[in-house]
């Protein structure tokens, strides 16, 4: 059984962080909403991670990354919003193509419920799924989440808008 590690995003992520991106951006695009294409640069990777890490600096933000046992960045997930006067964050995450289906995606956000209950003290995590990501929608059921309002044109995948739901656990 394969091992992996769920930390805080550095500066030195960036490149590996762009091979993840590059390497499942076909499998993403298939599930959600496609990433600009100047992000699929160095300079681009670098101008996100220092974007995530400034508002993780200014307590808007966890951004993380899941690591295998050879290193290799397999995943990620963050606390996204984070306000922490209504005591709320979103949650999101996204794990490769080649580790989907082994219970990293339940392993992440059970990692990121944890960190919104034990670091960041907040009452409630939302969420929000494109109808028919049957995958993504289990791993919030799974943890525990309810889904809640309809949210139309929530996202465009493969050229065609889609709606999905909004999520929330109370913690």
């Amino acid at each position: 059984m394969s091992t992996h590690t769920i930390r805080t995003l550095r500066p030195d992520d960036a490149a590996p962080l762009l091979a993840f991106e590059q390497a499942n951006r076909a499998w993403f695009e298939r599930h959600i909403d496609r990433r600009p294409d100047d992000f699929y640069s160095i300079a681009g990777v670098h101008a996100h991670v220092a974007q995530f890490l400034d508002q993780h600096a200014q307590g808007r933000m966890h951004p993380c990354v899941i690591v295998d046992e050879y290193g290799q960045l397999i995943g990620r997930a963050n606390l996204k919003d984070i306000d922490r006067e209504q005591g709320v964050a979103e949650v999101g995450y996204r794990i490769g193509e080649l580790q989907a289906g082994k219970g990293l995606a339940t392993a992440a956000l059970q990692y990121l419920i944890a960190l919104a209950q034990d670091e960041w003290r907040l009452q409630r995590l939302c969420a929000c799924a494109i109808d028919g990501n049957a995958a993504s929608i289990r791993v919030l059921e799974r943890c525990g989440f309810v889904q809640g309002r309809a949210v139309p044109d929530i996202a465009i995948v493969e050229g065609k808008v889609v709606d999905g739901h909004a999520y929330a656990l109370e913690l």
